[in-house]
């Protein structure tokens, strides 16, 4: 079993770090927060109060809220890299821009660390059950490596490309995420303003070729108005911004892709930034001019 130092644990980093524990690894975490640290002490683990501290093991794994954070806490004066031995083995599973993944893949080679990006996407409720997918950029063996501890955390786990990879599959995942929040909240506007009830028939739909996980797991929580997040749209607005940048960079036009970026910045606007990214619902309501009572 292996000694982790878990960097961040806020919604995801929380259960995903627990999952660990329960497959018997030895898990050193450090939050800013210390009610989250105080959750994984309860789970079995050890609180640490610096990175140095977490640094301190086998494998580190960062599940960080932006690119900044992670430049910080692994680039940045007493980061993972200034207090690693070499031969560690670091895992960023964060959502962050693909430049910054490739730029902590050189540093950390130059140290003898290996490193690896490895989003994920499933929402909380993936990092409670430990099916979240896993898309890993960086080199084959590093991923080898980590694989047993990723299959502790996830069911889909594919080694796609080389550094800076996983972060650009992660966008295109948050692009397609984003887009089929919005259809699925004009379908519920539809079919409330046409007079037909909307639980009925997103079930009908989510029966048919139109079904997607969205529809799985948040259609019932979508039509009750219930938007506690599993995903903010503060990160969402944040990974749109990456999503759009890649696009740049691949000289490539992605229309749909803008619009639902500017449907999410909308929702910021709104003050739905602490919402779910469900809440999507409240900014087409709005457009519609039908916001429920």
């Amino acid at each position: 079993m292996s000694t982790i130092g878990f960097i961040g644990l806020g919604i995801m980093g929380g259960p995903m770090a627990a999952n660990l524990l329960a497959a018997g690894h030895t898990v050193l975490g450090h939050d800013m927060q210390a009610a989250a640290a105080d959750r994984l002490v309860a789970a079995g683990g050890k609180a640490v109060d610096s990175v140095a501290a977490a640094s301190a093991a086998d494998v580190v794994i960062t599940m960080l809220p932006d690119s900044p954070h992670v430049e910080q806490v692994v680039l940045g004066q007493g980061g993972v890299l200034e207090h690693a031995e070499p031969g560690l083995l670091l895992i960023d599973m964060s959502t962050i821009r693909p430049d910054t993944s490739v730029t902590v893949a050189a540093a950390a080679a130059a140290r003898g660390v290996r490193a690896l990006d490895a989003p994920v996407s499933g929402g909380e409720k993936g990092a409670v059950d430990a099916v979240l997918s896993i898309m890993v950029g960086g080199e084959a063996e590093a991923f080898e490596a980590a694989r047993p501890l990723l299959e502790v955390l996830g069911k889909t786990i594919v080694h796609v490309g080389p550094s800076g990879a996983g972060q650009t599959v992660k966008a295109a995942n948050q692009l397609v995420v984003g887009g089929i929040y919005a259809l699925v909240a004009e379908a519920i506007v539809l079919l409330e303003a046409s007079g037909v009830e909307p639980g009925p028939g997103l079930d009908v739909l989510a029966g048919g070729l139109a079904g997607s996980r969205i529809l799985e797991l948040k259609r019932e929580s979508m039509v009750a108005r219930q938007f506690a997040p599993g995903f903010r749209i503060d990160l969402h607005h944040k990974d749109m911004g990456i999503a759009l940048a890649a696009a740049r960079e691949a000289g490539v036009a992605l229309p749909m892709t803008g619009l639902t970026a500017q449907l999410i910045a909308a929702a910021r606007a709104q003050g739905h930034g602490s919402l779910d990214h469900s809440a999507l619902l409240k900014v087409l309501e709005t457009v519609s001019g039908k916001v429920a009572s």
